[in-house]
């Protein structure tokens, strides 16, 4: 159960940084939720491929998650573009 909650509160977390750094991206904590949970997918298995750690623990989480949802907004900014 406890692993559930730091789930839900690393993909919030990261969610909320991706629309934070993307400007406008904000979808509400449902939508951080939705955006950092396959975010996290995104850069876990794209630092996984390119070789790269960042550390275990809740900082490294947040950031890899982080990182794989700001790449998720871009892809979406431009598939919306096409």
């Amino acid at each position: 159960m406890l692993e559930l909650v730091w789930f839900v509160v690393v993909g919030v977390v990261a969610g909320w940084i991706a629309g934070v750094v993307m400007k406008g991206a904000s979808l509400g904590v449902v939508g951080n939720l939705v955006v950092g949970v396959v975010g996290a997918l995104v850069g876990g298995l794209l630092f996984r491929a390119l070789g790269v750690s960042v550390g275990g623990g809740l900082i490294g989480s947040i950031a890899v998650a982080a990182i794989g949802a700001i790449l998720l907004l871009v892809l979406v900014r431009l598939i919306k573009r096409i």
